[in-house]
């Protein structure tokens, strides 16, 4: 499948948050699983959100709050997925920051989860001077730790019991990846 990259600006963002919204849909479904800590009835992508979002996107990499999003478009220009980078809330963590992503149901198992996390480290890398990104996924995505696991990342940690949502209990992983080298 032929697909490009491209950053999120504040002309594709109401288009962005229509297929998040609709990606978070997803949540908890029958042979989807959870991929966001979110009860079924709250996985939507809220007002709040939306505009924390926004506010974010705006945020030079020197202010704490950051957050720069890219999204994969196919020939028709339809969003296929998504991955962003996001400062880390705690002080003294401005050489890392924490990765999110998705893939549209109706693209997924083609490659883009790949070519989505490659375009944001490379990113981190090369053009904000990050060492590390860091990652947070709930330990029953399995699909999703092997394409982290194969671009790199190694587990870090496990929280047991993390949450419990729906009745469910779910353990949340970490895992980070160096992208830059030390000298």
């Amino acid at each position: 499948m032929k697909i490009h990259i491209q950053a999120i600006g504040e002309e594709q963002f109401d288009g962005f948050a229509s297929y998040l919204n609709n990606h978070l849909s997803d949540n908890g479904a029958v042979g989807t699983g959870y991929f966001q800590p979110l009860p079924r009835q709250a996985s939507f992508f809220s007002e709040t959100r939306i505009a924390a979002f926004r506010v974010a996107l705006g945020r030079a990499l020197t202010e704490p709050g950051w957050r720069r999003a890219w999204v994969s478009l196919n020939a028709q220009e339809r969003i296929t997925g998504h991955v962003d980078l996001r400062a880390l809330a705690e002080p003294h963590t401005e050489h890392r920051c924490l990765l999110g992503m998705g893939v549209d149901r109706d693209f997924r198992q083609a490659g883009l989860g790949q070519a989505l996390l490659s375009h944001a480290l490379s990113w981190a890398r090369d053009e904000a001077g990050l060492e590390w990104v860091d990652l947070q996924v709930l330990a029953g995505n399995e699909k999703a730790r092997r394409l982290y696991a194969r671009a790199g990342f190694v587990q870090t940690g496990l929280i047991p019991a993390m949450f419990k949502i729906d009745g469910q209990v779910l353990d949340y992983v970490l895992m980070s990846r160096r992208v830059i080298l030390p000298k």
